[in-house]
């Protein structure tokens, strides 16, 4: 399935690669459906062009076995971090900004969700999208193939998951750090004795509006 309720836009072309100029203007998931069924027309594509929120997260997610998240805002982050746990499904996350990226597995069993690593979002005036403070195209390649490598992983049960780990890349210099992280016991989602125990208004959460 994939989710985007965005049209292809010239700004995304050096980011974007299901995308090309002669599909500028069309819905990005009806873009994405089409390029991926040339490269392989027997896989099954279930487009969703709607803006993801509270009232059609679980029905979307429902029956699958990994989510991909490559959103760049603070509010559907956190919602879809939420929705995994409470559907139990693993969340491979990444994220970019300028020539930054960072990747790992959130909500895999034992390991951290991501209100584990950050209970509150950032101010609104630090927390710019990818059109507002640019990324280098390259980056989200290489943030988006190991996106692909942990779903592949997560799929066939195979190798040591990016769970309890995130994987920083530093485009700009070439370098690469692992930090270890670790399943808050008092998170207010995934702990024992959550407060945070149904949807809420991710919007308002994060103080942005659309």
């Amino acid at each position: 399935g994939i989710v985007d309720n965005d049209k292809a836009d010239l700004s995304n072309l050096q980011r974007q690669i299901l995308h090309d100029e002669d599909r500028v203007g069309v819905p990005k998931a009806e873009s994405a459906v089409s390029s991926l069924r040339r490269i392989n027309s027997e896989i099954e594509l279930i487009p969703y062009e709607v803006r993801l929120d509270s009232s059609n997260v679980l029905e979307i997610f429902e029956g699958y076995d990994v989510v991909v998240d490559g959103t760049d805002n603070f509010p559907t982050r956190y919602l879809i971090n939420d929705a995994c746990v409470f559907l139990g499904i693993p969340n491979v996350h990444g994220s970019i900004f300028h020539f930054d990226g960072q990747v790992t597995v959130f909500n895999a069993p034992g390991g951290p969700c991501y209100r584990c690593l950050y209970p509150e979002p950032p101010p609104p005036e630090l927390a710019p999208s990818c059109a507002e403070a640019g990324v280098l195209g390259a980056i989200c390649g290489m943030v988006g193939s190991m996106q692909a490598a942990e779903t592949m992983k997560l799929l066939l049960g195979a190798g040591d998951l990016l769970a309890g780990r995130i994987l920083s890349i530093d485009a700009l210099h070439m370098t690469v750090r692992e930090l270890r992280t670790r399943r808050d016991p008092n998170c207010p989602v995934c702990s024992e004795s959550p407060t945070i125990t149904e949807l809420i208004d991710y919007e308002q959460f994060c103080s942005v509006s659309f």
